[in-house]
């Protein structure tokens, strides 16, 4: 198995394009895996990365080389994997990314059931509101939306993903309930700023026969996480569009009201991403079906449905 640790430590340096990059996949140090391509190169006598300081690229020859052993490292790889799952039940960390809110509200309470199911696999889960690079960052899988489908990775559909403008009740209490999106011109907005471009996020509403809006609030305060503006908005600071997984517990809870039913904004989905490969890790797939599953029998996408 040596010849395909190395192998494993040069083929993932190239597709990554650093060693720390190949570490964090691996689970080992980027020293170790310098020293598995190190060894992989002396055994071979060829020199595969040119290195400096600041990159790592290909050489000529370790250009040629990954495209001869790539495909046959694959296949065995895959057939190393078969092998060994079908000796074991699902085990091993279970790295996954989702953001925070999100997570706690929703994922966290599936876990008792599903630990209960494979107990010997190890949740390792990264609170982040970030998009992540799941195969260079090493993650077995991300649950959230907005993440690039990088080469390497593919993405399930779990729910389709609706904003709504949402108030408090004593915000409310003064003023009159609006009638149409143009209403809302006096309203405190709190706003969302975007992690990825920074911009401010205009509020453009849809409603059933496919009028579009584009709503100009006041701005009020202008935040980057939407489970603070919907806390914000419970406080009575103003009115914002709020994604429905945040929205629909404290809408359940009677502490926000939704302004202007019927009119909503749909932005995408919510996914969960994990690698194509052909052969996941045992722990990765029952973790991927089991919260498709769970979000079917939750009826979380209707829930989270803001027509």
């Amino acid at each position: 198995m040596e010849a395909l640790n190395l192998l494993e430590s040069f083929v993932l340096s190239a597709r990554t394009g650093s060693f720390s990059a190949a570490a964090r996949r691996l689970g080992i140090t980027p020293a170790a895996v310098s020293k598995n391509v190190a060894r992989l190169e002396a055994q071979i006598g060829l020199r595969l990365f040119h290195r400096s300081t600041r990159s790592l690229t290909l050489s000529a020859g370790g250009e040629s080389f990954l495209r001869e052993i790539d495909g046959p490292f694959a296949a065995l790889t895959d057939a190393v994997a078969r092998a060994a799952e079908r000796e074991s039940a699902p085990s091993g960390v279970l790295k996954v990314s989702v953001a925070h809110a999100f997570g706690r509200q929703y994922l966290v309470p599936l876990l008792g059931d599903f630990l209960a199911r494979y107990p010997d696999i190890v949740p390792d889960w990264r609170f982040d509101n970030r998009a992540v690079d799941v195969v260079s960052e090493g993650f077995d899988a991300a649950i959230g939306g907005g993440i690039e489908l990088t080469p390497g990775v593919i993405a399930r559909r779990l729910a389709p993903t609706y904003t709504v403008i949402c108030a408090s009740p004593a915000y409310m209490a003064e003023r009159a309930a609006p009638k149409h999106p143009s209403d809302l011109a006096s309203f405190d907005g709190v706003m969302r700023r975007s992690g990825m471009s920074g911009r401010i996020r205009a509020w453009e509403l849809r409603n059933s026969r496919g009028e579009r809006v584009n709503v100009e609030a006041r701005t009020r305060m202008i935040f980057d996480d939407p489970e603070a503006m919907a806390h914000a908005v419970a406080l009575g600071y103003g009115i914002a569009l709020l994604p429905m997984p945040h929205a629909a517990p404290l809408l359940d809870a009677g502490r926000l009201v939704r302004l202007l039913p019927g009119w909503c904004e749909e932005y995408g989905g919510l996914f969960v991403y994990y690698s194509n490969k052909k052969q996941l890790p045992l722990r990765t797939r029952v973790f991927v079906d089991y919260v498709v599953q769970a979000f079917e029998t939750q009826k979380l996408a209707a829930y989270f449905d803001g027509r």
